[in-house]
Order: structure tokens, then sequence, then C-alpha cells
């Protein structure tokens, strides 16, 4: 990271932030002004260059380019490796071209090509980076990987995406580790984007994924109703990891999406949390409930989870999510992800695996068995407005 002048690729923002380890740089949007191109957060790149253990003289696929990662990817690989990145959009690897050279790092080649379909002419590789949000994952990502090969990619399953490492192994991608991430999703043939279900103009949507269905003039109308709560008694550490609830949430509601606010409609009390990427939701017909937390003493180092839920049937719909909660066992990133081709048959399947069928492929994930279950709270209810537990 010492080696790479990171300020020589993103020369619009101040070196300050050029550097700070949370800031991402968006360097294209589309027409309705979303992101289809960007800098990663340094820290991201870290993390899934970590994931990927490049090693001195191995040949590296990126797909999605932009110059400084293909020079991170440089250092590691050597004079005795070598570093393709590609990207579909012209504009994004122009930029690449300016800025690699200038840095020193003129030996990584760039090339023009969909994503989906990698860079035949030069497989087989060691290592395939994808940074891009992928909903599948193509045979050609497979078949380009070198034995022992891995494939680093931020992998979206029901709206949540986790940057995955994956190695072949038996007929199957078994994953080796997976992080929490977000990232600007594919384009080309592998495009898959979410739907986007306004209920509150752009300061309150659901994001919907995987074929889930929602009745958004339904939903929209339960919003302005009343909010209603319930406390599950599970609780944890101001410093633990919870995100594991989250994926564990997406795979177990049948009906499921992502509740994405803005910091307006949390001051204008529409709803609790203003996180951009969304919250687990419930989606219960003309009623929903999303997640929720709050602090279990003014010293703020234990939390409580609950559920905030609005419509003709949100105080069923809270004990069905609270429910849920209790049923968690408190892993992180203890979820197994495998991907298996699309023609496997069931029988060849985890047997208690919940799974995403996806074009290419068949992803399965289990959990494995539960490490010692959450602190578990007294059982608390508050008023219905929830007004008093808001912090």
């Amino acid at each position: 990271m010492r080696a790479v002048a990171r300020h020589l690729f993103v020369p619009e923002v101040p070196v300050e932030k050029a550097y700070a380890a949370e800031h991402h740089y968006v360097t294209k949007k589309d027409e309705h002004g979303v992101s289809i191109s960007s800098v990663s957060a340094a820290r991201i790149q870290v993390m899934m260059l970590e994931q990927a253990e490049v090693r001195p003289g191995m040949r590296v696929l990126e797909i999605g380019t932009g110059g400084y990662n293909a020079a991170l990817l440089a250092e590691l690989v050597g004079e005795g490796g070598a570093v393709i990145s590609i990207d579909i959009d012209q504009d994004v690897l122009d930029r690449a071209r300016r800025f690699l050279p200038a840095a020193g790092y003129g030996s990584v080649t760039l090339l023009r090509a969909d994503g989906e379909f990698g860079a035949p002419e030069h497989a087989p590789f060691d290592r395939i980076i994808v940074t891009a949000g992928a909903w599948d994952i193509p045979p050609a990502w497979v078949e380009q990987l070198a034995g022992g090969g891995r494939i680093v990619v931020p992998l979206r399953m029901r709206g949540l995406t986790r940057s995955v490492a994956f190695e072949w192994n038996n007929g199957q991608l078994a994953d080796r580790g997976y992080e929490l991430c977000g990232f600007v999703p594919m384009q080309g043939a592998g495009e898959q984007r979410e739907r986007l279900i306004p209920l509150h103009g752009d300061d309150v949507r659901l994001r919907l994924d995987d074929n889930q269905q929602a009745d958004g003039d339904a939903l929209r109308a339960a919003l302005s109703m009343p909010r209603r709560e319930a406390w599950s008694g599970t609780a944890v550490g101001k410093d633990i990891r919870f995100d594991g609830l989250y994926l564990w949430m997406a795979m177990r509601l049948p009906d499921f999406g992502l509740l994405a606010a803005t910091k307006a409609a949390v001051d204008r009390g529409l709803v609790a949390h203003s996180w951009g990427l969304g919250v687990p939701t419930l989606l219960d017909g003309d009623s929903f409930a999303y997640l929720t937390f709050r602090a279990t003493s003014e010293a703020r180092e234990q939390f409580e989870f609950g559920a905030y839920g609005h419509g003709p049937h949100a105080d069923v719909t809270v004990e069905k999510l609270v429910s849920l909660i209790r049923s968690w066992d408190g892993t992180s990133l203890g979820a197994r992800i495998s991907a298996f081709p699309a023609g496997t048959p069931d029988e060849l399947l985890p047997s208690d695996a919940l799974i995403l069928a996806r074009r290419h492929t068949r992803i399965a994930i289990t959990w494995p068995s539960p490490p010692p279950k959450l602190a578990a709270l007294p059982a608390r209810r508050a008023a219905p407005n929830g007004s008093n537990d808001r912090k």
C-alpha cells in the first residue's frame, strides 16, 4: 500500500481523502445518477487482496479496472508475474490507461472486454479478482482458473453483498471465507440489477433482489400507519460483529427486502435508521417489519435486537421478525457458501442448504453446528410508537 501512490489515481480529490481508509471515489454515473464505476475504499481493496493471497509470480485477472487496484496487484506479483485488467466501459479503461503508466505500472495489460467472459487469450489465471458486484458466477471464470486457483468476488445474495474467496473443489466452488462489502453492479451480459420500490419518494425505498415480490402501493400506505415494535431479548456487545444476522435473515425469510432510507427520513420520523445499503426487512403482504436495535443501558455497552413495523398487521409482523432473531445462533461469518453448476441435481447439493438459483450456478448456503447462544435479556416491550427507545 505504501509503494503505490494512491493520489495519482484519484487526482480529483484532496490528498487526505485519497488516502482515507474508508473513502471511495465515484468515477462515473449512468444517466439516472446511479454509480457504475468507482475507486473502492482502500480498506476494501486491502481486504480483498488479503482474501486472494496473491503471491510473486502469479498471473492475475482483474475484472473491473480503475488503475489503482491493478497497481497494487502488480506490486504483489512482481516482475515474474502478470496482471491483466479488463473493463467493459471505454471511459473507465481510458482512465486506467492514463494513470497506470504515469504511476510507473505500464506493465499491466489493459483490455476492453465484458467481464462475463473473462480474458481467455491470457488464461489460465492463478487468481481472478472481481471488483464489481456479481449476481452469478459465469462458467468462463471457472474455466480460466488454474489448478489451485482462487476467485474473489463480491457476490450478491438477496441484496446482501459479501466478498467471497472461492476455490474449485470436487465439482463445486467452495468458499474460503467472506467479508461484508458493497460494490457497483456488473455491466454487460452478466448484469442483473436490483429493483427499487419507493415508499416515500427517494427518502425511503425498498430494495428487492432474487425475484422477491412486494405490493408497492400497499407498503407505501403501510409506512404512513403508526409504528409498532417488539424486542427479542437477544443482545450483542458493542464491539461484536453481527452482519451474520443479516445473511441469516435474508436466507430464512421467504419474503425479504432491504429498507434503505436517508437521514432526512429519520429526522422526519418516517423510519428509525438511515443506512444507505438497507436493513433486513420482512415483507408480509400489506405490512412490513425491519430490524432495529437499542442500547440496554446508558453506558451503551450492549445492544438488544428488535423490530419496527408498519401496516394493518404490523403487530403480527414484528413478532414474526423477533421470533426469527431469537433463533439466530450468533454466527457472524459462520455460513458456508458454495456454488454448483446450474444443472447440479438436488441430491448432490448439501441436504440442509438454502439454495439460490441463478443462470449459471446454484448457490448453496449452510450453517455449521452453532456456537454458544447470544446473550439473552428479559423480554421488554415499549409503547406502540417506540419513541422512548429510539437512540
